[in-house]
């Protein structure tokens, strides 16, 4: 596997033609900036209190009654005819001071330790299209082959974090089994951790146990590190279903980190106006994260967002919108004020790969990353507005992704950075191409990009002209063809295809 860092010169991609693809090495990527700010203080009180007269007039639906009875028990008013729970300031105040601030995530390879909170920033695999495209094979239903090219991929490229839920379902599969099949792939060609999913408790259940099986430890010993995370969404308007809860509450009992992220479109979900949506998305996700504190205070928590708007002509979902990149923003001040990890996502609705997606992308990646985002998920792959996981949006995205990383690197103002003596070396009127300060940085001085192709006119016509689309499909072959699957214990790899055997037989019991 390329972990080579070597960048400059102004060949891209052609300069390497026959070689392995040269990318940015694994890293923790920081946030060395302010992040940005849309509201004012005053502003972001605002939406505050606002969120807390819906969470105490309005309240949220729930359909569990375990989830009722715990609420109760922390004082909310709970009208059990229409399953609804209101819940007041102090009990918001009282979840928070429980809730880390900050976390850190391991797999089995614990040199991909990942953290969550503070200024660190984390980009995922696209999660749950039912579709997978690219540009030899089209447009088809998600199966397992190509699921696991996905995973492939996600290793292979160092840009990827966190693995996400199903980057594409797996449609040939049984339904009620099939996340033990992406889990065993997820675990066996990759080592990243990932997003297991949690409709019901059994799923959540299964992911934990096959991440500590890979880690060669007891769920209870998962608690101090965890190694999966679950995204819990908000059926927005004001709704959480019992699948949901249950998985959440499986879960936050076994000390796992629980993403609270609304779904909440503008327009459809929401009020139209901004304001009222983050209003709104804010007591939906405060809610949930009450919740996982009241499970078991502790539960590491990410204040999810993903709110965009639609087109109001078509009601179709818009992302990489002004309005959306503005929310990613504000959701990170808020976020920031009560001290809660955030994720949020970098969308977009283009239905194939083009300037579209791409400038939507680089929007709504804007506004995730300047807001602060400690998990960016969807970032990589995302296409169709989340129907459809595309090979060429992949190489698109890891391109984003490191130009985003090579961004956030600190800019080092040493002497030799300063380059007083190279400025007074070169005669007015000269350049510096072949001054010692630029040969001795040839080599480094530069992002060296994965896609982009820098030659001129002529050289790329010589080259067959090929288009970064063109460019993007032979860049994903070639990492399938160099791709290594990382080694695994034998033991730990017959231990978990005994788990995935022994629950397929479980669930075709009728158990959970």
């Amino acid at each position: 596997m390329a972990r080579s860092g070597r960048r400059g010169g102004r060949g891209g991609m052609s300069a390497r033609a026959g070689n392995k693809i040269e990318q940015l090495p694994w890293s923790q990527t920081h946030l060395p900036y302010t992040p940005l700010k849309v509201v004012t203080e005053e502003q972001l009180e605002q939406i505050h209190r606002t969120s807390m007269r819906v969470l105490s007039e309005a309240g949220i639906r729930v359909m569990s009654e375990t989830v009722m009875d715990l609420f109760e028990r922390a004082g909310a008013i709970v009208d059990r005819d229409e399953m609804t729970i209101r819940i007041d300031e102090s009990i918001v105040a009282q979840a928070l001071e429980t809730v880390p601030q900050s976390f850190d995530m391991v797999a089995r390879n614990p040199e991909k330790r990942i953290t969550m909170g503070g200024s660190a920033m984390n980009f995922g695999l696209v999660a749950g299209p039912p579709n997978t495209h690219d540009m030899i094979n089209g447009r088809r239903p998600g199966n397992h082959e190509d699921y696991c090219n996905f995973i492939r991929l996600a290793h292979h490229f160092n840009a990827v974090n966190i693995i996400g839920n199903q980057v594409v379902a797996p449609m040939e599969l049984p339904a009620n089994t099939r996340h033990l099949d992406t889990y065993l792939a997820n675990l066996t060609l990759s080592d990243l951790t990932f997003h297991c999913t949690a409709i019901g408790r059994g799923r959540a259940l299964d992911g934990i146990n096959m991440m500590a099986i890979s880690r060669g430890i007891s769920i209870e010993e998962m608690r101090e590190v965890p190694g999966v995370v679950t995204v819990i969404s908000v059926n927005s308007p004001r709704l959480l279903d019992e699948a949901m809860t249950d998985g959440l509450m499986a879960m936050a009992e076994h000390g796992q980190p629980v993403s609270i992220t609304p779904f909440t479109l503008m327009g459809a979900m929401t009020p139209v106006t901004l304001p009222a949506a983050m209003a709104q998305q804010n007591a939906e996700a405060l809610f949930g994260v009450v919740l996982t504190q009241l499970v078991n205070p502790g539960t590491p928590v990410l204040y999810g967002a993903f709110t965009s708007n639609v087109d109001m002509r078509s009601g179709a979902p818009a992302f990489g919108t002004p309005e959306n990149t503005k929310a990613n923003i504000i959701a990170g001040q808020l976020a920031r004020r009560y001290r809660v990890p955030y994720r949020t996502s970098n969308a977009n609705a283009s239905n194939c790969v083009d300037l579209q997606a791409a400038y939507e992308t680089m929007m709504s990646t804007w506004g995730a990353t300047m807001g602060g985002a400690n998990l960016i998920y969807h970032a990589a792959g995302w296409l169709e507005g989340g129907l459809t996981a595309s090979m060429e949006k992949f190489i698109l995205d890891v391109e984003i992704i490191q130009n985003m990383k090579e961004f956030m690197k600190p800019i080092s103002f040493g002497e030799d950075e300063l380059g007083l003596e190279a400025i007074k070396s070169v005669p007015t009127g000269g350049h510096f191409f072949g001054a010692a300060h630029t040969m001795e940085r040839y080599e480094t001085a530069f992002y060296r990009p994965l896609l982009s192709d820098w030659t001129n006119y002529e050289s790329w016509e010589a080259a067959g002209a090929k288009d970064a689309l063109t460019r993007a499909t032979e860049l994903w072959q070639q990492a399938l063809r160099e791709y290594e699957e990382p080694a695994l214990d034998p033991g730990v790899a017959e231990a978990l295809d005994a788990y995935v055997i022994r629950r397929r037989e479980e669930i075709g019991a009728g158990e959970p």
